[in-house]
């Protein structure tokens, strides 16, 4: 079914890893949802893809205001994209929202040729978490503090999870404790915030440059044979089907806050 414009009302929404794979889906479905005077603000590394798709969404004409923050590394994720935040934010006061939405899809794998009894340097483990972990925490508490709760807006949080905060892969120690730390992390905001809506979507095997890595520079060879035989047999997921799932479950609002919902348990 075609999406009914600017449905979401007047809403800010906040996407990080926009540039490409399920977060650059996400927001081409985002954007003709979001009302007239709607912000969409796209977080990413890659200057270019994210300012092509920029210009992408501006050219839709249902009055939607898209700004971009190029993040290099967590560092910059948490100035650039924090700052960009409360900019928004002071520009926002007086004016109604009807949704106030973040969605963090941003995330690396880290070495995956690398076993467990490899990953002895401090500074490359401390330097993955912060990008995955750090920013992400720090990110969503920022947002939530610029845009806080205002009478007739609700307020959701979307983490991007992944099987891997549930069951153990070889040579995915990084990625596996990264992702299960967010999900951990968003069901504490979802029992210290209760008028926040906060979902932990995991949204399955998906066509990816990641999925490619995985399937080529994943160390241990029965891993490795096992994300071949994903794409060999057809199982990997198009990024715009799972993002369309996600975007059901928002617009239907029943999920249970916190939880952590797979593609296909939908």
């Amino acid at each position: 079914a075609q999406p009914v414009p600017g449905r979401w009302g007047t809403a800010v929404c906040v996407l990080t890893g926009a540039s490409r794979g399920f977060g650059r889906s996400l927001a081409r479905l985002l954007a003709p949802r979001l009302g007239e005077g709607s912000v969409l603000l796209l977080l990413a590394r890659s200057v270019a893809p994210l300012a092509e798709l920029a210009a992408e969404l501006r050219g839709g004409g249902a009055g939607l205001r898209v700004e971009c923050c190029v993040v290099a590394h967590a560092d910059i994720v948490l100035q650039a994209g924090g700052l960009e935040l409360f900019v928004l934010a002071e520009d926002w006061q007086g004016r109604s929202t009807s949704h106030v939405t973040a969605l963090g899809s941003a995330g690396s794998l880290g070495d995956i040729s690398k076993s467990f009894l490899d990953l002895t340097d401090p500074d490359e483990i401390n330097s993955y978490f912060a990008f995955n972990v750090t920013s992400a925490l720090c990110l969503t508490s920022t947002a939530l503090q610029a845009f806080g709760k205002r009478p007739g807006s609700s307020r959701t949080v979307v983490n991007i999870s992944s099987l891997c905060a549930v069951k153990p892969f070889k040579n995915w120690a990084l990625y596996c404790s990264g992702k299960a730390s967010r999900d951990m992390m968003f069901q504490v905001l979802a029992l210290e915030e209760p008028d926040v809506r906060v979902l932990n979507y995991a949204p399955g095997p998906l066509d990816t440059d990641m999925q490619l890595l995985a399937r080529t520079k994943t160390g241990d060879p029965e891993m490795r044979q096992y994300f071949q035989s994903l794409q060999e047999s057809g199982q990997l997921i198009d990024c715009t089907v799972s993002a369309q799932k996600l975007v059901n479950l928002l617009e239907e609002d029943t999920f249970i806050s916190g939880a952590h919902v797979d593609f296909y348990d939908i």
